[in-house]
């Protein structure tokens, strides 16, 4: 079918719906939701025969829904409605939860539905809920009800008639505003300060007071031991600070200053960044990589061995790896390889394995050109680690989204494992830039020329299975979000004592000999940095205003022609 997918924006849901409907053969574009005219002239130019809205702020002009189907994917399950669902569940404590597919009306999330299909709420981040158990069970309702209208049998059920799918609870809310969020620091405990972070994570943040100005605190993890007044801070760790509550701490990785009336876009930083000078003086506190049991303390780089498998997980906020957090890793890494294991393990845990360079850090620098280079080399460094490993096999697990650096440093290792649900971004030309990372080699080495051009020029996810099919990954793990990292560590302990591991390693030096003897590592980051430094210290490069608009979330003009164009072009390629 002709599917036009109307989003507010490009996110991970949209990629995700996108990417697997042109992977089942429709053709699939997309059309942003910028004005009502702009789009009854896309529906005007592609006569879909079906349009799809998996993230809408806006509603559906009436004269388009009058004349097609048009199905609206919302994050909740039959009979909620409202523009806050996921912060509802959060706040609520709710365990169980469901996406719904209902057809545009004229009530705003009142139309007859398509498909609804349950998931759990672990206690999670709201926008990590959102990019996997909710875009899990989005994706089950939208295939579902995308079957159902071809079929053309199928009518839907008005809400006020019950479903055969459960209901959880659902009811009408109101809009989930600041006065719902903000914590009271000499009152609530620490697990109802966590849950109101964890509710605000990645937007639009927990609006709160910090050292006399107004502050956004984005992100939450509890504290064991550390104590203190309560709202004061109490220590830094890794960027994030500690804030002590009423009956322990917690960590907030990141702030965002309140914007100013008339002033600029403003957007998150590392806490202790953000503050800058406003910073207390305070204890640095480091966290062990291997934490010992029983403890309950963040960190984002953690470390631990099950028999002959080390584990270096890493969670950075938004997958972003800023030139400290790509050098801090690159130390655990080399402590990892010291450890006697066989297998090691990158990544693994739910959510975002890596976006690449810190493009906020990069913004906030006072030499946003310098900062750029510093951050590229230390990915660099990390990635040419992991080429040069030759004493045991390397495992990338990817259980959630990975993007331009990120995609590639993930292509470093010996093999690559990729949760179902996530999506890859193998590209770097949406934000003006060439790339780096080794790219050059490790794309084409894995897809071929042909296919690492095509992926790089077209810029579009890529579905775990699709990526299986080019060669981008070796392993298309099923499992929950949840489950992921206990079936990798399985999988993990099967391949360290399987008869062809030790002989696989053994080989490994010899064909980084052969590599480098046709190619040295060091030229393709010579020719790879070129590129780069050109760009980034050219002030009227497009990278710049790229970057800041991608920063500071300004809202494009206009659709992309690679999204107007969509799936149609590669329709019935392999994969």
């Amino acid at each position: 079918m002709d599917i036009l997918l109307v989003a507010s924006a490009f996110n991970s849901l949209t990629q995700r719906v996108f990417a697997e409907l042109g992977d089942r053969g429709h053709s699939v574009r997309v059309e942003l939701a910028l004005g009502d005219e702009p789009l009854r002239e896309a529906v005007r130019r592609t006569a879909p025969d079906l349009v799809v809205a998996p993230m809408l702020k806006t509603a559906i002009p009436a004269d388009i829904w009058s004349a097609h189907v048009c199905l609206i994917v919302h994050p909740g399950p039959v009979g909620d409605r409202g523009p806050s669902s996921l912060d509802w569940a959060v706040h609520t404590g709710a365990t169980d939860w469901g996406v719904t597919v209902l057809q545009a009306a004229e009530e705003m999330d009142g139309g007859d539905v398509w498909a609804s299909v349950p998931c759990p709420v672990p206690a999670i981040g709201k926008s990590d809920l959102y990019r996997n158990e909710v875009s899990d069970a989005a994706l089950e309702a939208v295939l579902l009800a995308v079957e159902r209208f071809a079929s053309g049998t199928y009518v839907p059920q008005p809400q006020d008639t019950p479903p055969t799918e459960a209901r959880t609870g659902a009811c009408g809310r109101p809009y989930f505003d600041q006065n719902l969020r903000r914590v009271d620091w000499a009152s609530d405990p620490t697990e109802t300060v966590l849950r109101k972070l964890r509710g605000a994570d990645s937007q639009p943040g927990v609006l709160d007071e910090l050292l006399e100005e107004e502050w956004y605190l984005h992100g939450g993890h509890p504290e064991d031991t550390l104590r203190g007044r309560p709202g004061d801070l109490v220590a830094t760790r890794s960027g994030a600070v500690c804030r002590a509550t009423v009956d322990g701490a917690v960590w907030i990785p990141e702030l965002r200053p309140r914007r100013k009336a008339g002033g600029p876009a403003t957007f998150k930083l590392p806490a202790v960044l953000a503050l800058g000078d406003r910073m207390p003086a305070l204890p640095e506190i480091a966290a062990p990589w291997e934490l010992p049991e029983g403890r309950r303390t963040w960190s984002d780089i953690r470390y631990r061995e099950a028999g002959p498998v080390g584990f270096l997980s890493f969670a950075f906020a938004g997958g972003a790896m800023s030139t400290e957090q790509c050098r801090r890793l690159l130390t655990a890494y080399r402590f990892a390889c010291a450890r006697p294991t066989t297998v090691l393990v990158l990544g693994g845990s739910r959510d975002f394995f890596s976006n690449g360079i810190h493009l906020n850090v990069i913004e906030a620098a006072a030499d946003p050109a310098r900062e750029s280079w510093e951050n590229i080399n230390a990915m660099d460094d990390l990635v040419e680690a992991l080429l040069t490993t030759t004493d045991r096999m390397l495992v990338s697990a990817l259980g959630g989204n990975a993007a331009a650096g990120g995609a590639m440093l993930a292509l470093a290792a010996d093999e690559v494992w990729c949760r179902t649900g996530a999506l890859l971004n193998p590209h770097y030309r949406l934000m003006g830039l060439y790339g780096s990372e080794y790219w050059t080699y490790t794309l084409p080495r894995r897809v071929g020329h042909e296919e690492a051009e095509r992926l790089t020029r077209r810029a579009l996810p890529v579905t775990a299975s699709r990526a299986y099919g080019i060669g981008l990954v070796d392993v298309v793990v099923e499992s929950t979000p949840q489950d992921f990292g206990a079936v990798v560590a399985r999988r993990a302990s099967r391949l360290a004592s399987a008869p062809g591991t030790r002989r696989r390693i053994g080989e490994k030096k010899a064909a980084r000999e052969r590599d480098e003897a046709v190619a040295p590592l060091s030229a393709y980051r010579e020719r790879e940095l070129a590129e780069m430094r050109a760009t980034f210290f050219d002030p009227g490069a497009p990278y710049h205003a790229l970057r800041a608009a991608f920063v500071r979330k300004t809202k494009p003009s206009s659709t992309p022609e690679h999204l107007r164009a969509g799936t149609s072009r590669v329709v019935g390629q392999p994969g």
